[in-house]
């Protein structure tokens, strides 16, 4: 029989005490958590650009990004989601320059940034771009997503060129929306162009099609009565 006062042995399984709890979520990544999505949507971006659409990967991206495929999942779900972000973010930096824009109407200083800003900052996002527009018709959800975004990039970009044909420094003869899907068509062509022919948009070359366009947009010059 075991005294009263003896110390008593050990306890196990049920009995045992517990113990303190980590806090937080286990594999929860730690630090700026925006700052790092961002991170692995630039790595995204980059290997999209690098293999294309069908050959990009969570995993490739984690490799990129130097870090685990379980840390890009807890961003992304799934590869239609990082696919998403993408372009969603392409659309967010269109946004902002319009929104730059729309205290002033200054269509030539517009497409100058717009042309810089494609040449020099962001090649891998035109290329990533590109090869998520090539796939969105396959894949209704992503192709929602572009149609809502292309939709209000359109828009805003009209709501400028309308204000300058009130101002009577661009032409009014066609409508303001035809002329924002005119000018969006010319700048896809060029977004998807540049990357793979660079020479072909050398600083002449671009202020000579900058000139073009702000021609076919200008009103007609009035002719002298005879």
């Amino acid at each position: 029989m075991t005294p009263p006062d003896a110390p008593r042995p050990p306890t196990s399984g049920r009995d045992a005490p517990t113990k303190a709890k980590p806090s937080g979520r286990r594999g929860r990544p730690t630090g700026d958590r925006q700052a790092k999505r961002a991170e692995l949507l630039a790595a995204a971006i980059a290997v999209t650009a690098q293999v294309g659409y069908a050959g990009a990967s969570m995993r490739k991206v984690a490799k990129q990004a130097g870090c685990t495929t379980g840390a890009v999942t807890y961003y992304f779900a799934n590869k239609e989601d990082m696919d998403s972000a993408v372009a969603q973010s392409l659309f967010d930096r269109f946004d902002s320059l319009l929104d730059a824009n729309q205290g002033r109407i200054d269509i030539r200083g517009l497409i100058e940034q717009w042309l810089d800003w494609t040449q020099v900052e962001e090649t891998d996002l035109w290329l990533a771009l590109t090869q998520l527009l090539a796939h969105a018709r396959h894949e209704p959800a992503f192709a929602g997503i572009v149609q809502a975004r292309y939709s209000r990039f359109r828009h805003a970009l009209s709501s400028i060129l309308a204000k300058g044909q009130n101002q009577g420094i661009v032409r009014n003869d066609i409508p303001a929306d035809l002329l924002a899907d005119q000018l969006s068509a010319m700048g896809d062509g060029w977004m998807m162009l540049m990357p793979i022919e660079p020479d072909r948009f050398e600083p002449s070359r671009g202020e000579a099609l900058i000139n073009a366009v702000i021609t076919l947009i200008s009103p007609p010059p009035q002719t002298s009565a005879s």
